[in-house]
């Protein structure tokens, strides 16, 4: 879970920064769609003795979209941070 003020706060600083968290938070659903989808057919997939295989792919390929998660939200920081050193200077000449 992240912090939402400080999310809501940096997305309102630029454009870029709304763009990106925008995009990002975008990503994050459709990996969560993702993960859901994989472990409920995995869960169904574990019914049939025939079909474990498939059905741990299922659960492992649907771990790994909880683990990117995560990990898309830190690279959104890391721009964050890196797009606000780059933005800092034209704010300042613009509120000068």
């Amino acid at each position: 879970m992240e912090c939402a003020c400080s999310t809501l706060h940096a997305a309102r600083n630029t454009p870029a920064l709304a763009k990106l968290h925008a995009t990002i938070e975008l990503i994050c659903t459709v990996v969560d769609f993702a993960a859901a989808s994989l472990f409920i057919a995995g869960n169904i997939l574990f019914l049939t003795p025939s079909a474990m295989t498939p059905a741990l792919w299922c659960f492992l390929i649907g771990s790994v979209c909880f683990a990117f998660k995560p990990t898309l939200r830190l690279i959104r920081h890391c721009r964050y941070l890196k797009l606000d050193k780059i933005d800092a200077p034209t704010r300042a000449e613009r509120h000068g």
